[in-house]
């Protein structure tokens, strides 16, 4: 889990994608536990090291200092909040040749809050989000948290996009160009950090 503002929890999810050539795709990386390490060990080498957006990045010199070798790709809001990192490149559009014929990615612009970069994983269909899609248990909070998140849509029956979220897109028609490359994925699932994954529909 992490924590964000006023005491909020989120339960929070890792994606690690292999590529062709064996080597790992580590997106949003989490906090990298000697458990957690030796399972990544076991399947591939740790290549790729992406912040999503500006907003997951926490744990990014932790897994740099496991996996020196790997690169460091970030959001392109990152850069100027972690002056402490040295990243290999920024995210945009166009795919990284590294994994382009495998992920596709589009930068959502736009949002006040956070330039979240959203990626597609051919092979397997799936869409992968990070903040601008979330769907918690209904029963995750307590008290005037519970109310707050329903009111902000993060314990809906299905994924939403948080009104917090809603509300911070102070230019449309980048977010709209955006969004029509997402639909124009054939996807099947839809990941996120924060929701249990969509599998059908």
């Amino acid at each position: 889990q992490i924590k964000a503002a006023a005491g909020f929890h989120y339960p929070t999810r890792m994606i690690i994608i292999r590529l062709t050539d064996q080597s790992l795709f580590v997106w949003s990386p989490i906090e990298l536990t000697s458990e957690l390490r030796e399972a990544v060990n076991d399947i591939g080498e740790v290549r790729y090291l992406i912040a999503p957006n500006s907003l997951h990045h926490t744990y990014l010199q932790d897994w740099h200092h496991a996996y020196p070798l790997a690169k460091i790709y970030a959001a392109p809001d990152l850069l100027a909040k972690r002056k402490d990192i040295r990243f290999d490149g920024v995210l945009a559009d166009t795919p990284n040749p590294e994994w382009a014929e495998q992920i596709d990615q589009v930068v959502m612009e736009g949002n006040a809050i956070t330039k979240e970069v959203v990626f597609y994983h051919a092979k397997s269909r799936t869409v992968i989000f990070t903040d601008l899609l979330q769907q918690m248990p209904p029963d995750f909070y307590r008290g005037w948290r519970k109310i707050v998140a329903k009111l902000d849509l993060m314990t809906d029956d299905q994924p939403q996009v948080p009104r917090k979220f809603r509300l911070a897109f102070t230019k449309k028609e980048p977010a709209r160009q955006a969004l029509k490359k997402i639909q124009s994925w054939p996807a099947e699932r839809v990941l996120m950090a924060h929701g249990t994954p969509v599998e059908q529909n």
